[in-house]
């Protein structure tokens, strides 16, 4: 497994919305960390195509009244997918159910 920690993109701003496109085998995926994942890629990828991998970094948003840090993929074909961290207490799998939005929470309690 591969754990990629690149930072970039902490001056975007924290309220900016994500549109998410899903129906029909399309599906999306809000990955929700603890602040220390702030800036970092994760990277997912299909179960059987590991080659085929999608990043995106966790920022800050706000969600009503309350700061939450994830990660969006906003355009996943249905299928079970890996998140590509290596702490074995995570959640690294998924499963993407096209006109869906799966969510996966590595908050403290979750």
């Amino acid at each position: 497994m591969v754990d990629v920690t690149h930072e970039h993109d902490r001056d975007r701003p924290a309220d900016e919305q994500s549109v998410l496109d899903v129906g029909g085998d399309i599906g999306a995926l809000i990955l929700i960390t603890g602040p220390e994942y702030e800036g970092h890629e994760i990277e997912v990828s299909p179960i059987d195509d590991p080659n085929a991998r999608v990043h995106t970094a966790i920022r800050e948003r706000r969600v009503a009244d309350r700061v939450v840090y994830a990660g969006v993929y906003p355009q996943l074909k249905a299928g079970r997918y890996r998140i590509w961290i290596e702490r074995p207490d995570l959640t690294s799998l998924v499963t993407i159910t096209g006109g869906e939005v799966a969510e996966v929470d590595w908050t403290e309690g979750h």
